[in-house]
């Protein structure tokens, strides 16, 4: 696969299948069972995992390894982040991520700095008492959920005391501060605390604390070597990092070669190439991509790369949606050919299709690649059927083509 380094500009689809080989979609699909080496090459390529809480198809951090590596077991990453010898943290990355450990030299710059939320800065300034008993609370009967905390919160007695949600932002601003980790998540999916010395390895707490230029420069790197190709947007958004120290690390790495400033057809601002992408000539993908994924948490980006238009309609009020609650975008090839929102009904072990929708110019083999990519997702959910979808302009073809080829462990109904 050739390296696109003489190009100093590009056209949209090169740009596009640079960025998912970037972003993994070149890998080739794991023979056998999926292991911690292709959970490694997935993380390698991603950098980090975008976390969320919403649980209507699957939990956010593990839609992007299915997307790459097809059906895994989810306990595979569930020990990476969460048992003995871990690979992965928690922590603020593109909002609250999982993360390598080795990345956290690199983010207690982060941890040094005020929270974005004004009110828990403002809480922790004012009651540095509260801000004390539960950080001891935390040394001293660790692991423990917020829940747990608060329910040996000294209640008021004059003076005395503290309500239970200012509790809570205690412990937001000592886990934005790095003072308490996550040890693990309960059967809930509440974070259970516990502090570093207990969750990370030695060596990773004794690292020297890098200057916060080196540190920019680290994650902007990684940024570009994740995305392949992209704009200083995109770069500063992949970590949440700040204007200007992210506009000097590009410069450093342009000026040491790590990065190559090219043009994209249609892209109004400068566009850096990363020395290592490479230009594929193809891409055959066929899968669904979690609305968190990194090839589209970035709408403007899905917009300037694929011309998706995209918007995640969780908080829209259900009149006011125009696709559906949870709605993945389906990548086949390089293009992203559709969107369907989806629905894990785990009672009734059905996979439901409350819509599919085809975009403007979506190929006639949509709908049956589309088919076959949701018999494999609901086998791996564990889902035993796949219902009819229903509404949406490619749901009478996408119901055509579920009917006649059921396979993957999932039936239709």
């Amino acid at each position: 696969m050739p390296r696109p380094r003489a190009l100093d500009s590009l056209s949209p689809a090169q740009a596009r299948r640079i960025a998912l080989a970037a972003q993994g979609f070149l890998d080739p699909a794991p023979a056998g069972a999926v292991d911690r080496r292709h959970l490694r090459r997935v993380l390698g390529r991603l950098g980090l995992l975008q976390m969320d809480s919403v649980n209507v198809l699957q939990r956010a951090h593990y839609l992007p390894l299915y997307s790459r590596l097809g059906p895994y077991p989810t306990q595979l990453l569930d020990r990476a982040a969460y048992r003995g010898d871990r690979e992965l943290f928690e922590y603020w990355g593109h909002e609250a991520s999982l993360l390598p450990i080795d990345l956290h030299p690199f983010l207690r710059w982060r941890m040094a700095t005020d929270h974005p939320w004004g009110g828990v800065s403002r809480l922790a300034q004012r009651q540095r008492g509260l801000v004390d008993w539960v950080r001891n609370e935390v040394i001293d009967n660790g692991p423990l959920t917020a829940a747990q905390i608060e329910a040996d919160v000294p209640r008021r007695t004059g003076n005395w005391g503290w309500n239970w949600s200012e509790t809570k932002i205690a412990l937001e601003w000592l886990f934005w501060r790095g003072e308490v980790l996550v040890d693990r998540r309960n059967s809930a999916f509440a974070r259970v605390y516990d502090i570093p010395e207990r969750i990370l390895p030695a060596s990773v707490l004794r690292a020297p604390t890098p200057e916060p230029a080196e540190a920019y420069r680290e994650l902007v790197r990684r940024s570009a070597l994740s995305l392949g190709v992209a704009a200083e947007p995109d770069l500063r958004d992949y970590f949440r990092l700040p204007v200007r120290p992210t506009r000097t690390a590009i410069a450093d790495l342009v000026e040491a070669g790590e990065l190559i400033v090219v043009s994209v057809a249609g892209w109004r601002t400068p566009v850096y190439l990363h020395r290592d992408a490479r230009l594929p000539r193809w891409v055959r993908a066929s899968t669904l991509v979690s609305p968190f994924d990194p090839v589209v948490w970035k709408r403007d980006r899905a917009q300037r790369l694929f011309d998706f238009s995209y918007r995640i309609e969780i908080y829209t009020p259900a009149a006011q949606r125009v696709y559906g609650y949870y709605v993945l975008p389906f990548l086949l090839g390089d293009r992203l050919v559709a969107r369907v929102d989806l629905k894990a009904d785990r009672a009734a072990s059905v996979l439901r299709v409350p819509a599919a929708w085809a975009e403007p110019k979506a190929p006639p083999e949509t709908a049956a690649a589309l088919a076959a990519e949701l018999h494999r997702l609901a086998g791996w959910l564990g889902l035993a059927e796949v219902a009819a979808p229903e509404r949406g302009d490619l749901a009478g073809s996408l119901w055509a083509e579920l009917d006649a080829q059921p396979e993957g462990g999932a039936g239709v109904v």
